[in-house]
């Protein structure tokens, strides 16, 4: 049970370090890093459940319609907050530069932006629920203790959000999304722990995407 902990937190952290590289340090275009992204995130857990044949993957897609009225009445929650949050602020903090910035590092711009949303709010959040929640929290979580799980799931996510927005904001925002996503991402574990799969976190991050892309939409003026 030892090893296999080790190994899942070890996995989890060399994925979110590469990424973490990979966002803040090499910036390739945004097909080449959501490459990058699928390997790290898809097929690590996949090799580690060929290895450890008690690491069933497929369980956390079985489909639940338990609590999806309380995980869409928190979607569209969190997409009023993070909305209001923006209009709140945006008068505060100089939102101006993500549009550069993302349009330098990764080539997403205008043009593309509606297609970059798209999949951010639908494949890219499943991919990584399947990542965070899926293998960094419930499946640590049958080899080590509860606690230990929620708090390595939750911080990772944060973490490697936070080394995606290096150069977006300045740090009061950077420390408010930090702590915003730790909590977060104890939301969706709890989500997940209470129904044993992934769909319904997966509807929360949706919509706590399709926000920040309303954002997106905004600053590109779309």
């Amino acid at each position: 049970m030892k090893t296999q902990k080790y190994i899942i937190i070890a996995i989890t952290a060399f994925a979110c370090l590469c990424m973490g590289l990979v966002d803040a340090v090499i910036q390739p275009g945004y097909m080449i890093k959501s490459a990058i992204k699928i390997v790290l995130f898809l097929l690590l857990p996949i090799l580690y459940s060929l290895y450890n044949k008690d690491c069933k993957l497929t369980r956390l897609f079985k489909p639940d319609k338990k609590g999806i009225w309380i995980a869409l009445g928190l979607g569209v929650g969190v997409y009023a907050v993070i909305l209001a949050a923006y209009f709140l602020f945006r008068n505060v903090f100089d939102f101006s530069a993500l549009t550069t910035s993302l349009t330098s590092t990764t080539g997403v711009n205008k043009n593309n932006f509606i297609f970059v949303a798209i999949y951010i709010s639908f494949a890219n959040s499943l991919l990584e629920e399947f990542f965070f929640r899926g293998f960094a929290f419930l499946t640590l979580k049958k080899v080590s203790n509860r606690g230990l799980a929620y708090i390595i799931s939750a911080a990772m996510f944060a973490l490697y959000h936070i080394a995606m927005m290096i150069g977006w904001f300045g740090l009061p925002v950077i420390i408010l999304a930090m702590i915003g996503l730790f909590i977060g991402g104890i939301i969706f574990n709890f989500f997940n722990e209470k129904y044993n799969n992934i769909y319904l976190s997966w509807l929360i991050h949706m919509f706590s995407n399709f926000a920040t892309n309303t954002i997106g939409f905004i600053l590109f003026n779309v």
